[in-house]
């Protein structure tokens, strides 16, 4: 057998007699350990912990004296069922898997320190002593490591158990605020551990990549917006809804579309505009929502979509068929997406009617000379079969149409 095998069981006899005799004081061994534990990890003694506490050191020590005694390998070990609730209730406290482990490591300490002592004293000849306290050091490690290895399993388990059920509850809250039900705000908020009284805005994150990249573009909204930890609720594997209290003044949408690039480049981003409370919430992402259908719609590449810079296309595009039969009727051969000459005369006349515009204010905004936003004003007049000043309120909502949906309401 290997040097680093483990023993398949306990061969000197005064070993196996010393740990019947144990055996015997078994609630002593027990009440010992538990007292040692409270000593060094205070919360051991804490109401919902100390009777398990207590049943898992006995039933580990009872489990190892029983193994040892009857010679049972160590391969046969099994974590007694109150060292696995033992786990699962620090995993309810939320503790890490480390704190739960330490338990172990502790124990293990107090029991060899007392074993070593007792087994030397009840094994006289010294060639004896040194094997029995090989093989009971070298069971007693192998015990708790599996055991350990289980609770430790068993944590983490009840962990990702306890966060499922946390992350339904969290998605059902929501679900029941954006439907507009009857919400508790009290209740809510610590169902969602998050404040819902102040001002929210709402993010929609989706990509055709990696899921990852989703929580990387909402830390990095956070990040920019600052203050509390947003609520990141999934809605499936490629979609992530985000909310974040919103700061005093404008929406930083420059800074928050340049966060996104650089950390997750791959995913898409729309956002509402900030609201309080539980109403606030729900129209917030009502807006991020429609942000994301303009997106979606314009075929747009992974990036920010603000709500507030597309809101007017949405409402003019709710009847998406209408809005392709005005914008055709509108516009006429100025619609076609496929004439480049068509298009730049679009973008022209867009600058020319917008309600700050003009030819020197086109000129400028489009960094061209006065003379070439004229000739494309008159190219534009041609292809759409009248002047700009017949219907300029129905020509300005065509052309944001076209310039914010592009294919999606221009004929082919």
């Amino acid at each position: 057998m290997p040097a680093d095998a483990p023993p398949t069981q306990v061969t000197v006899d005064e070993a196996r007699e010393l740990a019947a005799t144990w055996a015997r004081g078994l609630d002593r061994l027990a009440a010992d350990m538990y007292a040692f534990l409270v000593q060094h990890i205070p919360e051991a003694a804490e109401p919902d912990l100390a009777g398990l506490t207590l049943a898992s050191c006995a039933s580990n020590i009872e489990a190892l004296l029983s193994m040892i005694r009857h010679g049972i390998p160590v391969s046969a070990t099994e974590a007694p069922v109150a060292a696995l609730e033992h786990a699962r209730r620090m995993a309810v406290r939320g503790r890490g898997v480390d704190a739960t482990l330490r338990f172990y490591r502790l124990g293990h300490a107090h029991l060899w320190e007392q074993w070593s002592a007792a087994l030397a004293a009840a094994v006289p000849d010294r060639d004896r002593l040194v094997v029995a306290l090989q093989e009971t050091a070298a069971f007693t490690f192998h015990y708790i490591d599996q055991v350990s290895a289980r609770v430790g399993a068993e944590h983490i388990a009840e962990r990702e158990r306890l966060q499922r059920r946390a992350a339904l509850v969290r998605a059902d809250v929501v679900r029941s605020v954006l439907a507009g039900e009857r919400v508790d705000p009290g209740a809510a908020e610590r169902a969602l551990g998050h404040p819902l009284a102040p001002p929210h805005l709402a993010f929609v994150c989706w990509t055709a990549g990696d899921p990852a990249a989703l929580e990387r573009a909402a830390q990095a909204l956070a990040q920019v917006l600052g203050g509390p930890r947003p609520l990141l609720v999934p809605d499936g594997p490629a979609v992530l809804g985000v909310w974040a209290i919103a700061g005093p003044g404008p929406v930083p949408t420059d800074a928050l579309a340049r966060a996104v690039r650089d950390a997750a480049p791959e995913v898409h981003v729309a956002c509402g505009a900030p609201a309080p409370g539980l109403a606030g919430f729900r129209v917030s992402r009502e807006q991020a929502e429609r942000a994301r259908r303009v997106a979606q719609l314009a075929d747009r590449r992974p990036g920010l979509t603000a709500y507030a810079e597309v809101a007017l296309a949405d409402l003019l595009s709710r009847d998406l068929e209408a809005a392709r039969a005005f914008v055709a009727a509108e516009l006429g051969a100025l619609a076609d997406p496929h004439d480049g000459a068509a298009g730049r005369a679009r973008e022209a006349l867009a600058a020319v009617v917008a309600p700050d515009g003009g030819i020197a204010a086109a000129a400028r905004a489009l960094d061209l000379h006065r003379n070439t936003v004229l000739q494309r004003v008159r190219r534009g007049e041609e292809l759409r079969g009248r002047p700009l000043t017949e219907r300029p309120a129905e020509l300005h909502a065509a052309l944001l149409l076209a310039q914010v949906l592009g294919p999606a309401v221009l004929r082919s």
